[in-house]
């Protein structure tokens, strides 16, 4: 079992690795609103992760009804992602005297990055395809113990949140060097291409 156990943190791991929408949004928060507001940001995912890795373990992908609400899904992420996007280049634009201080964002922002993270995640129909894959991949390995499907989901939130946290951690440690002026420029670089990628998401869904 401890083997299945690896190979799910590794599969985390990986499938958390690159950055994307998610990814990005976590390292502007860390900069932006603190260690605590980018790690709720990233466990956001891996729940999201969990919850898909859970559902196929439990069989529920075998019923098709998570695909066939793929379009849906892939459009709500893509405005989801959009929105963000445009919250961020708006933010460029505010006057610097309304920038609260980090530690005063911080606590209110924590449920909402979480929030905004998990619906990222899980409206993305693709992940559950690769959940079905990995499941499908134990072969003799998920015969031999009635729960190494869930012991494998354990694992892949465990790898993914391993990964988000050392994305945080090391977006953290740069905080320190980086200048109000530089986060700022931060907001609409992240927001342009936030935007960007979250209408081309929502164009391919319709």
């Amino acid at each position: 079992m401890i083997e299945i156990l690896l190979k799910g943190i590794g599969v985390g791991f990986a499938v958390a690795a690159p950055v994307g929408p998610i990814g990005l949004l976590c390292i502007r928060r860390t900069l932006k609103e603190g260690r605590a507001s980018g790690l709720a940001s990233g466990l956001g995912a891996a729940t999201a992760d969990g919850i898909y890795g859970f559902m196929v373990a439990a069989g529920f992908a075998a019923t098709g009804l998570m695909i066939s609400y793929a379009q849906p899904m892939q459009l709500f992420g893509g405005l989801l992602i959009a929105c963000l996007g445009l919250l961020s280049v708006r933010a460029f634009f505010k006057a610097k005297s309304d920038t609260k201080p980090a530690d005063a964002k911080e606590a209110g922002s924590i449920v909402s990055a979480f929030a905004t993270t998990f619906a990222l995640t899980i409206s993305n129909p693709m992940t559950i395809l690769a959940f079905v894959a990995l499941v499908a991949g134990l072969g003799s390995a998920a015969a031999s113990h009635a729960y190494a499907a869930y012991i494998l989901v354990f694992g892949v939130f465990a790898g993914s949140a391993l990964w988000w946290l050392i994305l945080v951690t090391a977006a953290s440690l740069a905080r320190s060097r980086i200048t109000p002026q530089t986060t700022r420029w931060l907001d609409l670089t992240s927001g342009t291409v936030l935007l960007i990628w979250g209408a081309w998401i929502a164009w391919s869904a319709l």
